[in-house]
């Protein structure tokens, strides 16, 4: 059955939310630090997660680092992060939800500020790559989030107003990013972040994908949405269940 369609694109982070992979990009941000004589600690660490390009990353550990320090430092970095890619994982439910958005018509995106090569690479190799009409990473834009430039390009680039797009993301500097484009977002957490992303501005929270569908989405973008600070946020941890015809 047609529904009256809001909701034209949902425009999704890479690492955290469309993959687990957060615990391999600590082990591997640890290490290297570790073999330039920095000893990173869990707090620290958390700067990596915050949708940061890998340049941006570098010279907040490293200081203003040349161009060729900085391709010397990141080829070093994306070695040690390849031995540890076999422990990564969709995250839970998200396979089924890209199924049930493609069957819905509705486009798809992926806006991450991981390299070019990885995220296609990981994509592909984790059976993602056919359910997008636009990927966006650190190689388009020259801001990293919080700026919101790599989530106006992915509307862009798949012609959808940013009012009419959905983005899920699970860091503040990401949230903040999809706000200030004017998308509505919703905060991927089961990790003990969630009133931080609440803060940020997310609508909404889901721990995973795994009972989401679209038309919960169409009910979502039936409220009116809330500007950050000016209400109290409401965590929702279990959406509605996925309607019969489309499973």
């Amino acid at each position: 059955m047609k529904f009256r369609r809001e909701i034209r694109a949902v425009v999704f982070d890479m690492d955290g939310v469309l993959i687990d992979s957060h615990p391999a990009h600590r082990a591997a941000w640890r290490e290297f630090l570790k073999s330039v004589g920095i000893a990173a600690g869990d707090c620290e660490l958390e700067f990596i997660l915050e949708g940061r390009t890998r340049n941006e990353i570098l010279r907040h550990f490293l200081g203003d680092l040349s161009e060729p320090e900085l391709q010397a430092h990141g080829k070093r970095k994306d070695e040690i992060f390849r031995t540890l890619e076999y422990e990564i994982q969709p995250l839970t439910g998200v396979l089924g939800f890209l199924s049930k958005l493609e069957m819905a018509g509705i486009a798809g995106a992926v806006a991450t500020s991981a390299s070019e090569i990885r995220t296609f690479a990981t994509l592909e190799r984790m059976g993602l790559g056919g359910y997008f009409e636009a990927v966006i990473t650190a190689a388009d834009v020259t801001a990293g989030k919080p700026h919101p430039m790599v989530y106006h390009l992915a509307c862009e680039r798949m012609k959808v107003p940013a009012q009419r797009a959905v983005a899920f993301d699970d860091a503040c500097a990401g949230i903040q990013a999809a706000r200030s484009a004017g998308m509505r977002c919703i905060g991927v957490a089961s990790n003990g972040l969630s009133a931080k992303l609440l803060e940020a501005g997310a609508e909404t929270i889901i721990p995973n994908f795994s009972t989401l569908d679209p038309p919960w989405l169409e009910s979502l973008a039936g409220a009116k949405l809330p500007l950050p600070g000016r209400m109290r946020y409401r965590q929702i941890t279990k959406p509605p269940p996925p309607t019969s015809n489309l499973r």
